[in-house]
């Protein structure tokens, strides 16, 4: 029997010939990221263990992207606590660079790698055809100490993408068709791999986007074919696949879904639940409070060229709050040489230092007691954003610069 990308990727990392669904096998990991949601609690943990190692120094990454800059005396303790550690181990650390996915991506992760990194939105790896799955920190932990881990080998669910994007439609607005199709837990512990020719049309920020998302289908990673774009990707970031792994003809998936690109509309996640997908069009003239164009899934230097492209010679509705955020410090830089950061300020727009921002609801543009954000972030869930009684509808930040003109919910072309 043939195998899939996940599981070449796990035999390869196990040492072994072949694995199926259900094996459970010890792994050689490639690289372990981690950031600062709870960097501080592995901390803790490993000055407690009788012998403290780290198996392989140059397998961390560490990076300060959830709260920065510091908005507490206690997140200062903490990211003090992470900085020193880190500075008397040697690991590689990042702080004021991005978010944390985004700068894995632009830095260190390559093709038929297998990644544990301590934040659920790690499957964001698999744009490059990499194994990425998030972990706790007692898992990571006990791989950083060992360098390895185990895994219980997943299904893998199929996605056969054909057709071509229409325009005014994202990527973003794929996968959040494809969550609604499925479900919440229509990939619970699956590996959701996406190929076909559909895939060719979809550059490297649309591929990031779609495997950032499965996990909100409760998927334990997502994976590209490799292709030439993921090489053309690699190669520009000076890297070179380690395995470039495709599914063989004889494979065996737990379900193949074939996605009409074409038939893709704009799409909107209503409150609260990711999978709570209509399209945009119903959701018309819902008033908002907040607009947020950023995270690791909508962050890039593709998206706020889209939002500035609608935004730019127009204003941000009055008493709307629109921020934006860059998802890494290199995407910042590349929006300030191409006037992309005026034309947002111009606006009216607010905009921010690379960070997690209001996708993680703790430090920057929390929202109050019944107020409404629509967001590029990752999740809509109660409180996600702010207070437990507030409102989130997630959307791409073509229909969130739209509706940030237009103070309610709206799309591009209806402005």
């Amino acid at each position: 029997m043939g195998m899939t990308i996940a599981e070449k990727i796990i035999a390869a990392a196990a040492g072994v010939n072949e694995v199926k669904p259900g094996d459970i096998h010890t792994v050689e990991l490639d690289r372990l990221m981690s950031n600062d949601g709870t960097t501080h609690l592995t901390i803790d943990m490993y000055n407690k263990l009788k012998n403290p190692h780290i198996a392989d120094v140059d397998k961390l990454v560490w990076i300060v992207d959830h709260n920065v800059p510091c908005d507490s005396v206690k997140t200062a303790a903490s990211h003090k606590k992470m900085r020193d550690f880190a500075k008397e181990h040697g690991i590689k650390f990042y702080e004021g660079a991005g978010v944390c996915h985004q700068v894995m991506m632009e830095n260190h992760v390559t093709s038929g790698e297998l990644i544990f990194g301590a934040d659920s939105h790690t499957c964001a790896y698999g744009a490059v055809g990499a194994f990425g799955t998030g972990v706790g920190c007692t898992d990571y932990l006990y791989a950083m100490v060992t360098g390895k881990s185990w895994l219980l080998v997943p299904e893998t669910l199929r996605f056969n993408l054909k057709g071509k994007l229409r325009d005014g439609v994202y990527a973003r607005d794929l996968i959040l068709t494809i969550i609604g199709k499925i479900g919440a837990n229509g990939a619970n512990y699956m590996a959701m791999e996406f190929g076909g020719e559909g895939l060719k049309t979809l550059n490297m920020s649309d591929r990031i986007s779609i495997c950032n998302l499965c996990v909100e289908a409760g998927a334990k990673t997502a994976l590209m074919e490799v292709d030439d774009i993921t090489i053309e990707y690699l190669k520009e970031h000076g890297r070179k696949p380690k395995h470039s792994f495709s599914s063989d003809a004889d494979a065996k998936f737990a379900k193949v879904y074939d996605i009409n690109l074409d038939e893709i509309e704009p799409i909107v996640a209503k409150p609260h639940f990711v999978d709570s997908v209509v399209p945009a069009k119903e959701c018309l003239g819902t008033h908002i409070d907040e607009a947020f164009l950023g995270s690791c899934n909508n962050g890039r230097i593709e998206d706020l060229r889209a939002g500035a492209e609608i935004i730019k010679g127009k204003k941000v509705a009055p008493l709307v709050r629109f921020l934006v955020v860059p998802a890494s410090a290199a995407v910042y830089e590349q929006a300030l040489k191409e006037g992309i950061i005026d034309t947002f300020m111009e606006a009216g727009a607010i905009v921010m230092n690379p960070n997690c921002s209001v996708c993680w609801g703790s430090c920057q543009g929390v929202i109050g007691e019944n107020e409404v954000l629509i967001s590029t972030g990752t999740r809509n869930f109660k409180g996600r954003a702010g207070h437990k009684d507030s409102f989130i509808y997630l959307a791409s930040a073509a229909t969130v610069t739209a509706s940030a003109i237009k103070g309610e919910i709206t799309t591009s072309d209806l402005l």
